[in-house]
């Protein structure tokens, strides 16, 4: 974000309604990009200890503080390290809870979560891997990369092929940077997932940051829940990054740069004026 006295002053005063009134706010965020630092292996990412300090904080007093991600939800509370938070993993397919030790997996898609294993299951081994593809297992959504492959243009012309057989057995392809997801049904994004928990949570503000292309579902789904009075008002934050989409600072109320601005949201977050019992 940027030091400007003026600029600080801007994002302060658009997040005072839910800072005066914690009890009725739901604060939501993605975690790549966002919370922590894109790591050049995804395995490695990991949200820094002041971040994971501020977020307990905020948990103790906002009526909901959760991540939303395209991470399973368990791995997701792994690199947050804040079992104080719900997650909502898979784009809204998971949900774990505070404490919790299992995620719940949506009971609408757990037939069909076991048809797009058996769907990847079937398919020749050694074609998949001689191909340059490589599978990672995420629960009910299946995944196939192609990143690094000796030959990409090739490795990616074979997916094109599994995505096709895929969608002839009634499944739904989603295709990402170097990567083909099988999902077990259509319309799943961060969007759905946002109006879930705003629903279930039944809050009058709310907050969504994030920092790329499929975030932008979760700024739809506040401009659909403000637009409908299931919300009072909402507030969108963009995460500047190189790679991120100009579209999200477009469709955003305030920008800051990299994680180290979000914290500074965070920060100001939990200063709140009111008392979360009220």
């Amino acid at each position: 974000m940027s030091d400007a006295t003026g600029a600080g002053s801007r994002l302060a005063e658009l997040l005072d309604p839910l800072r005066a009134a914690p009890a009725a706010s739901a604060l939501l965020f993605d975690i790549d990009g966002t919370l922590a630092p894109i790591a050049p292996d995804p395995e490695d990412a990991a949200v820094p200890a002041g971040t994971r300090d501020a977020l307990r904080s905020l948990a103790g007093q906002y009526r909901l503080v959760a991540c939303v991600t395209g991470r399973r939800a368990l791995e997701a509370r792994w690199i947050v390290g804040v079992e104080e938070l719900v997650y909502s993993g898979n784009h809204g397919l998971e949900l774990l809870r505070p404490h919790a030790t299992e995620q719940e997996l949506d009971s609408s898609v757990a037939h069909d979560a076991r048809r797009v294993r058996e769907f990847v299951l079937d398919l020749d081994a050694e074609d998949v891997s001689a191909a340059g593809l490589r599978l990672e297992s995420k629960g009910p959504i299946q995944a196939l990369h192609w990143r690094g492959a000796a030959d990409e243009a090739s490795a990616e012309q074979f997916a094109e092929r599994i995505a096709g057989s895929a969608e002839s057995a009634g499944l739904f392809p989603h295709w990402g940077r170097k990567v083909l997801e099988i999902r077990p049904v259509a319309g799943i994004d961060k969007g759905t997932a946002v109006e879930r928990l705003l629903t279930e949570t039944d809050a009058g503000m709310a907050l969504f940051g994030g920092d790329d292309r499929g975030d932008l579902a979760a700024f739809d789904a506040l401009d659909r829940l403000v637009a409908t009075g299931a919300l009072r008002s909402a507030v969108r934050i963009a995460v500047a990054s190189d790679e991120g989409p100009p579209e999200l600072a477009d469709r955003a109320d305030a920008v800051v740069d990299g994680p180290e601005g979000f914290l500074e949201v965070l920060h100001l977050l939990a200063h709140s004026g009111g008392d979360p019992r009220d």
